[in-house]
């Protein structure tokens, strides 16, 4: 005989799987009516149920359920209207599977004795989604905590056979590879790199797409094109400025790891009064509108509600099923040429 899957439950009540994922995992956010309705269907379809589960369904109504609480562990969330997004729909979409969400803001960085705080590791929470987080030290605290775990990018040093979470990553390499050769094939050869490769390894992988177009056109990278040293988070302006100044000839374009860079690159460019695209190409990655120059920008377009609603798809699946192997998703995204680029 087959095998009867929650889904098929789920179907046969025209209700979710997540809903009869709570009832057989012994969560909470189930009435107790539906949770009956739900054993009885799965008995009916022979559906092998539990004895401490069909034991819980004959409590008394008025005893509260578990419920579940999924932390987003973030830093720097009022940075950028690109992490608000993200986060507005994640709430959003853990609303529509009875999920409480709990904000849980974390420094930049930490010392060596740093805690994380209890809320993490005290069973407040069955889930932590990582945000914007990229301290090493960090990253490995929160790859401790022994419950399930989404992280969206982590810093390039984590190695990730040693991740105990799913990765969510914005794919880098095939679009900033497919960028820096639509550069080369207008006439460009002498083209630079602007980010920090050490910070995450989403920048890294952006780097990378740029090495494989450059070599696959049997170009040489010019190392002092390049700035992919580790950056201080409050001084990118300054010193990608000071890299400028020292240049002493300019690229004739510039791949950047983000358009906040490239906004900073604009602009300087414009100071010293170089032409763009005319004299000097300009990428970016993320699709970012909070700056003037966006709408000029070639860049890689970042969907911020996908973002959110699959970081919570993958949280979900991670609940329902903690003892599958880990993934790593790649979330590819479109790449929109616009005047920055067109020469």
């Amino acid at each position: 005989m087959k095998k009867v899957t929650m889904q098929e439950i789920a179907e046969a009540l025209n209700i979710s799987r997540v809903t009869v994922w709570k009832v057989f995992s012994n969560r909470g956010g189930v009435s107790e009516d539906l949770k009956a309705k739900i054993i009885k269907k799965a008995e009916d379809m022979h559906y092998l149920v539990p004895d401490n589960i069909r034991a819980s369904s004959e409590r008394d109504e008025t005893e509260k359920d578990e419920t579940i609480t999924v932390s987003v562990a973030v830093s720097r969330p009022e940075s950028s209207l690109f992490w608000m997004k993200i986060i507005h729909r994640m709430a959003k979409e853990l609303l529509t599977y009875n999920v409480n969400l709990l904000y849980t803001y974390l420094p930049t960085s930490v010392p060596a004795n740093y805690v994380l705080p209890a809320m993490l590791t005290n069973q407040s929470v069955q889930g932590i989604i990582v945000l914007n987080v990229y301290d090493s030290k960090l990253i490995h605290l929160l790859n401790e905590v022994n419950i399930p775990k989404v992280f969206m990018d982590v810093d390039t040093g984590m190695p990730l056979e040693t991740l105990n979470g799913d990765l969510v990553l914005l794919e880098g390499l095939y679009s900033i590879s497919q960028i820096t050769d639509y550069i080369i094939k207008k006439g460009r050869t002498q083209i630079g790199f602007i980010g920090d490769i050490n910070y995450a390894l989403t920048n890294y992988r952006r780097y990378e797409g740029y090495l494989q177009a450059m070599n696959q056109n049997n170009l040489p990278v010019n190392p002092k094109f390049c700035l992919t040293k580790s950056i201080g988070i409050d001084s990118y302006q300054e010193e990608i400025e000071d890299f400028l100044d020292n240049l002493e000839k300019m690229p004739e374009a510039f791949i950047c790891a983000s358009d906040y860079i490239g906004h900073i690159v604009i602009q300087y460019c414009e100071k010293h009064n170089y032409r763009i695209p005319q004299d000097i190409a300009i990428s970016g990655y993320d699709n970012n509108q909070e700056y003037a120059d966006a709408e000029n920008l070639t860049t890689v377009q970042v969907q911020n509600d996908t973002i959110g609603k699959r970081l919570v798809v993958q949280m979900m699946y991670r609940l329902e099923n903690p003892e599958a192997s880990y993934e790593i998703v790649n979330l590819h995204s479109k790449v929109e040429y616009r005047k920055s680029t067109d020469f």
